[in-house]
């Protein structure tokens, strides 16, 4: 006779501490528990948007140590010691982040799904060239996106958008 061990794994839980958009956080999780799932359900933060859950869409794209990760496939225990942003964490006061600004100025953002993991995705990618002084081609400026799935735009606004983020580097 097999024994079912899915019931333990999943009745155990983790204290985890970690940085939240700035504010640290330590909340006790089921070990199962999915980070986009704790985003959204246990810090109502819902500007992270739930779509394939299967890290094909990008919508629940978010910052883990500046870097993007799909939160639909990751372990929220991972997050333990580590800081986490989200669109929320965006904001400074009440400034859009130069990000935002350009996708709006762009015309960037149609029905807004997407928006939120895009954001998050190319603030990485940001990130990424600032830190190494690189400004990028617009190759890489799409393939940086590639993993965010937009319905609305046709991409072209929100390359333009991208590339008007490295002009003065």
């Amino acid at each position: 006779m097999q024994k079912d061990y899915s019931t333990k794994v999943r009745d155990k839980t983790a204290e985890i501490e970690f940085t939240v958009n700035g504010a640290k956080l330590k909340r006790k999780i089921p070990c199962s528990m999915l980070l986009l799932d704790l985003i959204r359900d246990e810090l109502s933060l819902t500007g992270t948007k739930p779509g394939c859950n299967e890290g094909e869409c990008g919508a629940c794209t978010v910052l883990v140590n500046g870097f993007a990760v799909n939160s639909c496939l990751y372990p929220a225990v991972n997050i333990h010691g580590k800081k986490l942003t989200t669109i929320e964490g965006m904001l400074n006061g009440t400034k859009l982040d130069p990000v935002q600004e350009a996708l709006i100025k762009y015309g960037a953002v149609q029905c807004g799904f997407c928006t939120s993991g895009m954001v998050m995705s190319i603030k990485s990618f940001q990130n990424i060239c600032n830190n190494n002084k690189i400004t990028p081609s617009r190759d890489e400026i799409k393939k940086s996106i590639e993993g965010n799935l937009c319905r609305c735009t046709g991409y072209v606004s929100i390359i333009e958008a991208i590339e008007s983020l490295f002009t003065n580097i």
